[in-house]
C-alpha cells in the first residue's frame, strides 16, 4: 500500500464534511441575508460575511451565496428607489400645493390694492370738488380716512410682494423637485 494515498472512506468522509460545513455556511448565509431585510439594513457582502460569520471569499466563491447577495442587492436597491420615488412624489405635491396658494393669495392681494387704490382716488376726488363746502371736521374727518387707507395700501403693497417672493420660491423649488425627481428616474432606468 502506497503512503501516499488516502483510503477511500477517509476521502468520502473529509467531502461529506466540507459538503455538511458548506451547507450550513450557506443557511447562515440566508438567515443573515433574512435579518439584514427585517431591520430594513443595507445588503452588502461585508454585512452578510460579518452576520454570518463566513469569510468574504466563501461568499464570492460559491455560487448559491454569490447569487443570494446580488438577488437581495437588487431587491433592496429596487425598495430604496421606490421609497425615494415616494417621498419625492410627495414633496413635489407639497410644493406644488404651496405654489397654487402663493398664487391664489397673490392674486387676491392685487384685487384689494386695486379696490383700496381706487377708493382713495374716488375720496381724494370727493375731497377736491367738495373742499369749499365742508367743515373743519368732515375735512379732518376724510383726511383720516385717507390716512388710513394709504396705510392699508403700503401694507398690502408689503404682503403682495411677500406672497409673490413665496411665489418666486415654490416655484423655484417646484423646479428643484423635477430636476431632483429626473435625476432619480434616471438612477432607476439606469444599469
Amino acid at each position: 500500500m502506497n503512503t501516499a494515498t488516502v483510503p477511500e472512506p477517509r476521502t468520502a468522509a473529509a467531502q461529506a464534511a466540507r459538503r455538511r460545513k458548506t451547507e450550513t455556511a450557506l443557511e447562515r448565509v440566508h438567515q443573515a441575508i433574512a435579518r439584514l431585510r427585517r431591520e430594513k439594513a443595507q445588503v452588502s457582502v461585508a454585512a452578510v460575511a460579518r452576520r454570518a460569520d463566513v469569510s468574504r471569499t466563501f461568499l464570492y466563491d460559491n455560487v448559491q451565496a454569490r447569487t443570494a447577495i446580488a438577488t437581495a442587492m437588487a431587491e433592496a436597491g429596487k425598495r430604496r428607489s421606490q421609497m425615494l420615488v415616494d417621498q419625492d412624489s410627495g414633496r413635489e405635491a407639497t410644493w406644488r400645493e404651496r405654489a397654487l396658494n402663493a398664487e391664489e393669495g397673490l392674486k387676491a392681494a392685487q384685487a384689494e390694492i386695486l379696490t383700496q387704490r381706487t377708493r382713495i382716488g374716488e375720496l381724494l376726488g370727493q375731497i377736491r370738488d367738495l373742499q369749499a363746502e365742508w367743515t373743519e371736521e368732515a375735512v379732518q374727518r376724510i383726511t383720516t380716512e385717507n390716512t388710513t387707507l394709504k396705510q392699508r395700501v403700503r401694507q398690502m403693497t408689503a404682503e403682495n410682494r411677500t406672497l409673490d417672493e413665496r411665489l418666486k420660491a415654490a416655484r423655484s423649488n417646484l423646479r428643484f423637485q423635477d430636476r431632483r425627481v429626473a435625476d432619480l428616474e434616471a438612477q432607476i432606468a439606469g444599469p
